[in-house]
Order: C-alpha cells, then structure tokens, then sequence
C-alpha cells in the first residue's frame, strides 16, 4: 500500500499543468485530495472548490467550503508575467503566504505546506531589503497596498517569485516550531499551457535556448514527484528549504559554467 493512501491533500492549481500532474499522482496512489481553483480539473478529485487567487475574500471562503484536517497544502497555482503585475503577485505572492498560514490550523501533527515557486526568482539576494518589508505586512490587503505604492523594476512574475522563494525560506523555522514543514519546488520552464506566455514576457530566445541546451523542457510529472517528495514522510529533516528543479542549469548559472539568463 502506498505511504500516502488515506491521507488528504489541498492542491492549488490543479486543473492543468504541475497542479494536475500532482492531483493525478496522489488520486492514483490512494490519497484524498481537495482542489482548489478557478477551473474545474479534468481528474476525478474528491471536492473542487472554485477560487480566484488575486481575492483574500475568495480565498477565505473557498476555505470554509473545506471540511477536516489535511496531511499537506500543495500549492502550485500561478499565473504568468502577460496577467496585470497586481494580479501575478497576488496569485504568486500573497496568496502563497495568505493560504499557507490560513492553513496552519487544518495541518495534522507533522503536516507540511509545498510551494511551487520558479528559478525565474533567482534574483531573490538582489532584492532581499525591499521583498522582507513587503512580507512583512500583516495582512493580504497591506500586501497589495505595498505593491502598488513601491512598483518593482523588471518581470512582475520573477518579482513574484523572488518573494515567494524567500516566504518559504524564511518560515521553515517558524513551522518546525509548530510541528510542521514548509519548503518549495523551483522549476525552470515546463511543457504546460503557459510556456508559450514565458515566451513572450521572457523572450524566444531564453525559453528555447534552454530547451535546445537540455534536450527538452521539463515535463508536469517531472514536478510533481518532488513536490510529492516534500510533502512525504522521506523529507521530514528538509525544513525552509527550495529545490531547484531545471535539469541543471541552474547549477551552470552558479558555478559561472553558463551566463546568467536576462528575462
């Protein structure tokens, strides 16, 4: 029997690309799971609550329609850079931080919360003064009121994850205090609806030279297993931390054996 038969999962984004590989794979292995979205998945989830990201009071009450206590929050929802800046960095920031502590009184003892971020956040270091004072409003509607009154140079997607990225890294310790674990998955470009978006706010030649430089893109399922990975009993000593997902460029990029790409 599978170690995660019986247990119950909140995915976000599970009507396509990583979100839906991740629902498949946990359906498949005997689990529960609870989609949240603005689209109805193609699997054969257990409820579906539709839900608009870029809305707290959305997101609030998406929550109330979910009854009992889960193992794990997935959260893979995310829209890219062709969406208006405020809307990506609702749904790619504040919605990650709004959920997963909206969430901490429905993880069971040991439960964790997954978030898929993107190495489009490499940037994170250069930005790290101004993303620890948007994080630390209080609130999801301080968050948006921040954005708009200090508008960020560049991709608001990448913007987007950078914070995203740093939310996970800076609240390991904070959940391990609680009995739980919160750690990130960073995928480079995936073969899901959006890529041809990344296309056009990253540029042609950036997307398919990664692509002729690996062989291929990523594939969902690529994702999905390590995003299952983190939220298994396997990761219980992984805590804050982000998995760089991209077939090895990014380790090219760090060490100097490939240029920094320019989004």
């Amino acid at each position: 029997m599978s170690a995660l038969s019986g247990k119950r999962f909140l995915v976000t984004g599970s009507a396509s690309g990583i979100g839906l590989s991740v629902a498949e794979k946990l359906l498949a292995a005997g689990a529960e799971v609870v989609s949240l979205d603005r689209n109805e998945p193609s699997a054969a989830v257990t409820q579906h609550v539709k839900v608009d990201l870029a809305s707290r009071e959305s997101i609030d009450a998406a929550l109330e329609q979910v009854d009992g206590t889960f193992d794990a929050l997935l959260s893979v929802a995310g829209v890219p850079g062709t969406a208006p800046a405020a809307t990506v960095f609702a749904v790619n920031a504040l919605a990650v931080r709004h959920l997963a502590e909206a969430f901490l009184e429905r993880l069971n003892p040991g439960g964790s919360v997954v978030v898929v971020s993107s190495t489009a956040g490499f940037g994170f270091p250069q930005r790290l003064e101004a993303i620890r004072e948007v994080l630390a409003t209080d609130t999801f509607e301080e968050g948006v009121q921040w954005f708009a009154d200090h508008p960020q140079e560049g991709n608001a997607y990448n913007w987007s994850k950078e914070v995203a990225t740093v939310y996970t890294h800076s609240m390991g310790l904070a959940f391990g205090d609680m009995g739980f674990r919160i750690n990130g998955v960073l995928p480079g470009p995936v073969q899901t609806p959006i890529l041809e978006d990344f296309r056009e706010t990253m540029g042609e030649d950036t997307i398919d030279g990664l692509e002729e430089l690996l062989g291929r893109h990523a594939t969902p399922e690529d994702i999905a297993d390590v995003v299952l990975f983190l939220a298994s009993e396997e990761a219980r000593w992984i805590n804050g931390e982000c998995i760089t997902v991209d077939g090895g460029t990014g380790g090219a990029v760090v060490s100097g054996s490939v240029p920094v790409p320019e989004f």
